[in-house]
């Protein structure tokens, strides 16, 4: 029956046919997909009748997606989220939004997208018919970074549902049947980003080859020693295939006693994120080579962001630091290594086609230094445990990384990391 003027119709629903229409669907930018165009097919299920002042309920349910979960990504479930817009036309005009819970079973890749109904009250202001037509939509997916798919009508669309309105105590005429159109399309695309793109607050000019400057005197005394820039072409290995990218890198010292604390700054280099990015997300760490006097490698590593950094802010790879402990005496050099990149649970490694010496400094052989050592053996970093918390990267974690790393435009992955040149303020990963 029908409930009283400003209460939620409770009366039997029209009945719902399926309508169907072409739709076009624009998934985020970070994905590389191309517009998905299909057929989206709909139910809206609404009263036959009610009375001007009735409260309603329109629901939205999708029955058939214009395309599969693509080639990218498991969905996890209960990870998707739709929400909509109904088109409300005749005896009176509006937008109804209509929303989904997020509910879903698992969703594999390159198998029908699976919605939950959308729902939305309306309040009748007017005697007439009141048509009910199924419009834009989007698809949230909350994991692992949240991402929206944004669907529109590429034709005129027919009213789904149709609801016979009466002045409060008139006859009520017969309902009308509801057509439904409905059916979502796209599949989610989605992911992160992934990676530490670039470049360090601080700016150093970039100097002669490295004996770098000498300002806290002689002796056995602190001493603050600035490397040169140097241009280091990088090859990095990830499981959407080889990347290459340059990127400016300067090494810094500072002497404490038989040792030396070492900066690695990542410079000029930074991007607007394509994408949500969690907080404890992404941690970048790297094998400084020796040379000269000295050999092996001096571990050094950056924290992981510690806030969340919003799609469209820039972003930047914090400094690395460690602790070098000479293994030799005389003149020892510092380059670039080997850098890695643990984001959300993938490992990307980056490995330089050339190095350049970025610092030379006069170094005296300390007990368990570095001569010949590899790995982290000629130090120890700085910061936090260098897992993070991340885990290693499988096979299990492919299509993860797969996600995270297709970004359109002139983007290029270093290291997990995605590099934009773009003049902009930076936002630290701290």
């Amino acid at each position: 029956m029908l409930g009283g003027a400003g209460l939620l119709l409770a009366a039997a629903p029209a009945q719902a046919a399926e309508v169907a229409y072409k739709t076009e669907c624009i998934p985020p930018s970070i994905s590389g997909l191309p517009p998905v165009e299909g057929t989206t097919k709909v139910e809206i299920t609404a009263p036959a009748e009610a009375k001007v002042g009735d409260e309603v309920e329109v629901v939205w349910k999708t029955t058939q997606a214009a395309s599969n979960n693509p080639d990218v990504l498991d969905l996890d479930k209960d990870t998707v989220k739709p929400t909509g817009t109904v088109k409300v036309g005749g005896a009176q005009t509006a937008d109804l939004a209509v929303e989904g819970t997020r509910s879903n079973p698992p969703i594999k890749k390159n198998s029908p997208m699976v919605l939950s109904d959308m729902k939305g009250k309306i309040k009748l202001t007017a005697p007439g018919e009141v048509t009910l037509t199924p419009d834009k939509y989007n698809i949230n997916v909350s994991k692992p970074i949240s991402t929206d798919t944004k669907c529109s009508p590429k034709e005129a669309v027919k009213p789904g549902a149709t609801i016979k309105v009466t002045d409060a105590g008139g006859a009520t005429t017969g309902g009308l049947p509801t057509g439904l159109p409905t059916g979502l399309p796209t599949g989610l695309p989605t992911g992160l980003p992934t990676g530490l793109p670039t470049g360090s607050a601080s700016s150093t000019p970039t100097g002669a080859p490295s004996s770098g400057s000498d300002t806290g005197g002689s002796g056995g005394g602190k001493s603050d020693f600035t490397g040169k820039e140097v241009q280091i072409p990088y090859k990095c290995k990830t499981p959407i295939g080889d990347k290459s990218a340059t990127s400016p890198v300067q090494i810094d010292a500072k002497k404490d006693g038989g040792n030396y604390g070492l900066t690695v700054q990542f410079k000029k280099s930074v991007m607007d994120s394509p994408a949500d990015i969690p907080a404890d997300s992404v941690k970048p760490s790297m094998e400084v080579k020796l040379g000269g006097a000295d050999k092996g490698t001096v571990h050094v590593e950056g924290p992981t962001n510690k806030e969340p950094i919003k799609s469209g802010e820039p972003i930047n790879i914090p400094d690395l630091t460690g602790t070098y402990k000479p293994g030799a005496d005389g003149k020892s050099t510092l380059s670039p290594g080997v850098l890695t990149v643990k984001a959300l649970g993938t490992t990307t490694t980056c490995t330089p086609s050339k190095t350049e010496v970025s610092l030379e400094i006069d170094t005296a052989a300390q007990p368990g230094g570095a001569a010949g050592g590899s790995g982290s053996a000629g130090g120890s970093a700085g910061g936090a445990d260098t897992s993070g918390g991340l885990a290693e990267t499988g096979s299990s974690n492919d299509g993860i990384l797969r996600a995270l790393g297709l970004v359109a435009g002139t983007v290029i992955l270093l290291g997990g990391a995605v590099f934009t040149f773009l003049p902009k303020r930076r936002a630290r990963l701290r």
